[in-house]
């Protein structure tokens, strides 16, 4: 635009440059892919968007296929990137402001660096309670608090890329409180010792298995399953459980036969372990 009286034009900035950092634009983060990532990324991207299309319709659902195609990416950095943020503009027909708004939206979608494993200590009310801050208090000390914290403080990962820390909100586990997940699998009735214990094991390359689920892998891999690609661990089927806690009052009800109208009997309801 121009200043008064058409005089010498004067710029008005609105937002970032696309360069500035910014919660998704990162020091050394992608804006693009080599060519053999990308074909890689397109052919995996194409059987994601394949599952969203309907038979008779012009055109995919593409919104649909979104929230895995943002997973496929983040196992490919690691995190949310600008390169990961414009392919998946590219794939679904999205602008870049679409993606990125969905991709802030999720906290499962990580804006910065993550670690091999992505520790989360929940702390919310029954969590903190029976002990979720303690825990946490111990991993920050024990992980090193002098570690590359993210900008908001709620997050921090230790120099050798083995582990990102950060509390989490209720995962539906109040149950076996306190809960701390790893990769997304859970560790119940944690204490602070069992805790260290657990990252000690991570740390020296042990196998460590979750209270309820398979042999724990990558941050990366589990975000590639996340997208809908087959969990290649051999135990993985076998390895989903349901807790004890979970099924108490299943037991009471089956000691009272007591069957609430419309449920099924207690004689069709899962058994503990199946």
């Amino acid at each position: 635009m121009t200043g008064p009286n058409g005089s010498s034009r004067v710029f008005i900035e609105l937002g970032p440059r696309p360069d500035e950092p910014t919660q998704l634009v990162r020091p050394g983060a992608r804006s693009s892919y080599p060519p053999d990532v990308l074909a890689r990324l397109d052919a995996d991207a194409e059987t994601v968007i394949a599952r969203y299309r309907e038979p008779d319709a012009a055109a995919t659902t593409s919104r649909s296929a979104l929230l895995p195609l943002l997973h496929l990416v983040q196992s490919e950095d690691g995190y949310i990137t600008p390169a990961g943020i414009d392919f998946c503009s590219a794939k679904l027909g999205l602008t870049g402001a679409e993606v990125a708004a969905v991709s802030t939206f999720y906290s499962m979608y990580r804006r910065g660096p993550t670690g091999e494993y992505l520790v989360g200590v929940c702390t919310n009310t029954l969590c903190a309670i029976m002990g979720g801050d303690d825990i946490l208090a111990a991993l920050e000390e024990h992980l090193g608090s002098a570690g590359s914290r993210d900008e908001g403080g709620h997050s921090i990962s230790t120099s050798d890329g083995k582990f990102t820390l950060e509390h989490i909100e209720c995962n539906a586990a109040c149950d076996y409180a306190p809960v701390m997940m790893i990769n997304w699998e859970f560790f119940d009735n944690q204490t602070p010792e069992s805790a260290r214990s657990l990252v000690d094991a991570l740390r020296a390359g042990e196998r460590v298995t979750p209270s309820r689920g398979a042999t724990l892998c990558s941050f990366r891999q589990t975000a590639r399953t996340l997208a809908g690609f087959p969990d290649t661990r051999i135990e993985a089927a076998e390895a989903q459980t349901i807790g004890g806690a979970t099924l108490a009052g299943l037991r009471i009800s089956r000691s009272h036969d007591d069957n609430p109208p419309g449920s099924a009997s207690a004689a069709d309801a899962p058994d503990e372990g199946k």
